[in-house]
């Protein structure tokens, strides 16, 4: 009997170090990002540069840079949120969104590029889905993968809401600049 207490033990400390985080893409889903405020996040690669504006109805239809594909992974720990990717085409280009650091400070990048199929490991393209309160289904706020407590957010800089990442002291803080609303085409005003 005290050999077989003693094997469990090691049984389920072996499976968890077999563990790992890995993200295979499970579904890809046709969004606009808007912030509190209803601005839709549009991406100009050129300036590098995405922020939140006010856009017509015109606009919209034509999509670009600003009607994201967000990517939907199965992944191996599913405890920290649904992961995704996003990705947006501009012209004629598709660019993901990704996180590099740039004089000591994590910032938000698009890159020319398409999102992976499967990623075996860690991903600086990998964010986690979370409902943004308890009693608010629709609106989501997004953890970068890498740096637990750092969200997709907006910040204000010369009239403009530009997205950043920000760092929030409590996971359940409500901090209304990293909600994000998801619309399809035919939605046009948050849900």
């Amino acid at each position: 009997m005290h050999r077989f207490d003693c094997f469990i033990p090691l049984c389920l400390i072996f499976s968890a170090e077999l563990e790992c985080d890995a993200f295979s893409k499970e579904k890809t889903l046709h969004r606009f990002l808007r912030n509190v405020n209803s601005q839709v996040l549009v991406v100009q690669p050129d300036l590098n540069m995405a922020a939140f504006e006010d856009v017509t109805d015109q606009e919209m239809k034509s999509g670009s840079g600003m009607n994201f594909c967000m990517h939907c992974y199965k992944t191996t720990t599913p405890s920290a949120g649904m992961p995704v990717a996003f990705s947006v085409r501009v012209e004629d280009k598709s660019y993901y969104m990704c996180c590099e650091e740039e004089h000591g400070k994590m910032i938000v990048r698009f890159r020319e590029g398409e999102v992976p199929k499967d990623i075996p490991g860690e991903s600086n393209i990998i964010f986690f889905k979370k409902t943004f309160t308890s009693y608010s289904s629709k609106a989501f706020k997004f953890e970068y993968s890498l740096e637990r407590g750092m969200f997709l957010a907006f910040e204000e800089e010369d009239s403009l809401r530009k997205l950043i990442l920000k760092k929030l002291p409590r996971e359940d803080e409500v901090d209304e600049t990293t909600k994000i609303t998801l619309t399809s085409h035919n939605e046009r005003y948050n849900l």
